[in-house]
This record gives structure tokens, C-alpha cells and sequence, in this order.
């Protein structure tokens, strides 16, 4: 993965690692940013997610695999 800001065609740069890494090389505030945007995306398709109780933990454990 190239580290400049250039668009990219490889279909290796789509996983999932790559948008995390991605991601990680945002400025915070951009990464802020983003969550707002995507949360008021959210909320535009769906306005009873307003009205949602707040989350709460899921009882026992989770676990993340990753097939690589």
C-alpha cells in the first residue's frame, strides 16, 4: 500500500487490514469528522436510532478472528 494520497486500483488495498490501516493514517480530527458524517448518515435513513436506549454489554466474551 502506497502511503501517498493517490488513488489506488488494487483490489489488495479493499481488505478490510487495509482500510483499517487507512483509516489509522487519519488526523484525528478527520477520523472525528468522519464519525459525525457517518453517524448523521445514519440517522437521515433511519431517525428512531435517536430514540434508542443507549447500548449496554453484550454478556460474556467476543472474540475477533481474522482469517489471516
Amino acid at each position: 500500500m502506497q502511503n501517498d494520497r493517490s488513488v489506488s486500483h488494487d483490489r489488495q488495498e479493499e481488505t478490510p487490514e487495509a482500510k483499517a490501516r487507512w483509516f489509522r493514517s487519519l488526523p484525528m480530527a478527520d477520523r472525528m469528522q468522519m464519525l459525525c458524517d457517518l453517524t448523521e448518515i445514519a440517522v437521515s435513513v433511519n431517525p428512531s436510532l435517536l430514540e434508542k436506549k443507549h447500548a449496554e454489554s453484550a454478556p460474556g466474551r467476543v472474540q475477533v478472528i481474522s482469517a489471516t
